[in-house]
């Protein structure tokens, strides 16, 4: 089968289980069947899209024999691996309202790296080095896009709280459940990105004779890395939480995404570089 069709199959699955998620859980009253979370079925049938999708970035991350990687690559891997660490987590933790936005996004990043197939990465994409270093990376980001979609649904559950009405969060999750999750997700991806930055500064180091080197991607990963850093300080020693927790959340993201998939996208494709 082409990876074309393999490609609109994944992400047109993606959009309708995004579609099913967001008239049950969003534009319905809450039930006691939808309350407790995925359903078995629903459970097993995003697991399809999720085996397509994998096996696509596998065919051209790893199987391919050059590798070629930018920032749609980096955007499709980020989604994938969002639903997958929230399908993962919704076996422990009841965390509707997640799941169309998750889907919805991985349905819009699944076909990007057919419209733009990323630079050729050089010699150095060969080393193991590299490899764990991308690995990393992607686990990060993915977790902070988790975080980003955890923090947006605290904002929109405390302003429905705000109404004093019965119903006002539907099947959204409580909002102390939001917060708990929010800030578990973002230690673990603020562990994934301190060894991103170490494993990075490694490969710099052989590649160039030193640590560091001085560009966009090297500031704004450090930026990342003090905000996150910062936020999860606040909230040990201040209690932050609510609003401070979103802007500070926001702000990181932010920084990851100029990081790297920002840089990759200009030079993709504002400034045409292959």
């Amino acid at each position: 089968m082409p990876d074309i069709v393999i490609h609109a199959l994944t992400a047109a699955a993606y959009a309708g289980l995004a579609w099913h998620f967001w008239n049950t859980r969003w534009q319905t009253r809450p039930t006691v069947a939808s309350a407790a979370g995925l359903r078995p079925w629903e459970r097993a049938v995003i697991l399809a899209p999720l085996a397509l999708h994998g096996y696509l970035l596998y065919s051209s991350l790893f199987a391919a024999p050059e590798l070629r990687f930018g920032f749609a690559h980096a955007l499709s891997t980020m989604f994938w691996l969002a639903v997958l660490f929230y399908w993962m987590e919704s076996l422990f933790y009841g965390l509707d309202g997640i799941q169309a936005p998750a889907l919805g996004l991985a349905a819009l990043a699944t076909p990007l790296p057919l419209l733009f197939p990323g630079r050729a990465s050089g010699a150095y994409a060969s080393s193991p080095e590299f490899k764990v270093h991308l690995v990393l990376a992607m686990l990060a980001y993915s977790l902070f896009t988790i975080a980003l979609l955890h923090a947006t649904l605290m904002a929109l559950v405390e302003r429905r709280l705000h109404r004093k009405s019965a119903e006002a969060t539907g099947h959204l999750p409580p909002l102390l459940t939001l917060e708990q999750s929010l800030f578990r997700i973002i230690g673990v991806a603020f562990l994934f990105l301190t060894l991103t930055l170490a494993t990075g500064m490694v490969l710099t180091d052989t590649m160039f004779g030193h640590l560091l080197r001085f560009n966009h991607e090297t500031v704004f990963a450090v930026l990342s890395w003090l905000t996150f850093g910062w936020l999860l300080a606040g909230r040990w020693l201040y209690g932050w939480r609510g609003r401070t927790a979103l802007r500070w959340t926001i702000t990181g993201f932010v920084m990851v995404v100029l990081a790297n998939i920002g840089t990759a996208f200009v030079l993709e494709v504002v400034l045409k570089r292959s």
